[in-house]
């Protein structure tokens, strides 16, 4: 026994077992990146890449964005309009491909509305603000349309939960939310308007666009490169998961607050569409395209001093497109 006591502690002095280096992504408490960080925990995806995932909540999205830049985190969820104006800024910040899926404009089946236009002279819940992205591309599409609506509508600006319960109770008649609040919304026999994919359809962007990306700094990927590439791999493996397996959501159910089959059929649906497919350069040379349509709509209070795309905002080290490829099945 001596000799087997002495022979264990000489392999653990000559060959100590080398710890998996940590990486931290923050989320937000009820985001829905916790679904796919779920999937990639129980399947033990960061493992299998080659590092180990550590999930630090955060309540906001200026938390979200607060914690990536004072070093609590490594990797967040944003847009690269948020990586764009920071590296207008000096920052370093980089930008890869998460979800093309945003949102879209609802309304009540008893509002009489049904095309833009019946907007006119009415309230519209608004999630985000008066800058965020979908408001900025609804203004674009419907004065494509003969309706300028920044002038047209009362604009409500609440956070997403909010507006749907003031919905839902009658008190706004039309909201523009995120997807998937608009996914609960519709389940409860609201209509869906217009989302953003044919809001840019009909502005003349029909390539895909991504919304939503992973964002870190570009100087610690270059340094933990392996790390974020793990992270990549194990995101894309998780999407390709979810986008494959039915029995996969009845699991991550209760992450959802899904409250009945139809809520939770809904956000599948809207997830999924959300699949980062097609994208060139992971999406950098659309974006540009979009980029001159939301600077002229949000201006300096959106874009800051960065009149374009800046040089390094998306991330090119790896392509989107081969890890769908690697990963993902088509749907």
């Amino acid at each position: 026994m001596f000799r087997i006591i002495t022979y264990l502690l000489f392999l653990i002095v000559c060959f100590p077992v080398m710890a998996v280096e940590q990486l931290r992504v923050g989320v937000l408490q009820f985001g829905t990146v916790n679904w796919e960080m779920d999937v990639v925990i129980r399947h033990q995806l960061d493992n299998k890449n080659g590092f180990a995932i550590k999930i630090v909540p955060l309540s906001s999205k200026n938390a979200n964005s607060v914690a990536l830049q004072g070093g609590a985190v490594d990797v967040i969820v944003s847009d690269w309009i948020w990586v764009n104006r920071q590296r207008a800024a000096g920052k370093d910040y980089t930008f890869f491909p998460y979800s093309l899926t945003v949102g879209g404009l609802y309304v009540r089946p008893d509002s009489g509305i049904r095309q833009i236009s019946d907007l006119k002279n009415r309230k519209l819940g608004v999630a985000g603000g008066p800058v965020d992205k979908s408001w900025l591309l609804l203004q674009a599409y419907s004065r494509n349309r003969g309706l300028d609506i920044s002038t047209s509508v009362e604009p409500a600006f609440a956070a997403p939960p909010l507006l749907n319960q003031l919905m839902l109770k009658g008190d706004l008649s039309a909201v523009l939310n995120f997807w998937h609040y608009g996914a609960r919304l519709e389940a409860a026999g609201m209509l869906p308007l217009v989302d953003v994919r044919s809001m840019l359809d009909g502005l003349g962007i029909v390539e895909p666009v991504p919304m939503l990306g992973w964002v870190f700094s570009s100087q610690w990927a270059e340094k933990h490169q392996h790390l974020i590439e793990g992270l990549l791999n194990a995101s894309y493996a998780a999407k390709r998961i979810l986008g494959e397996s039915d029995e996969e959501w009845e699991i991550v159910a209760p992450l959802t607050k899904a409250k009945d089959t139809t809520t939770l059929n809904n956000l599948k649906e809207g997830y999924r569409k959300g699949i980062p497919h097609g994208l060139k350069k992971n999406g950098m040379n659309v974006a540009s395209r979009v980029f001159e349509m939301l600077a002229r709509e949000g201006g300096k209070k959106l874009v800051g001093e960065a009149m374009q795309i800046q040089d390094g905002t998306f991330w090119q080290v790896l392509d989107s497109e081969e890890l769908i490829k690697n990963n993902v099945a088509r749907q």
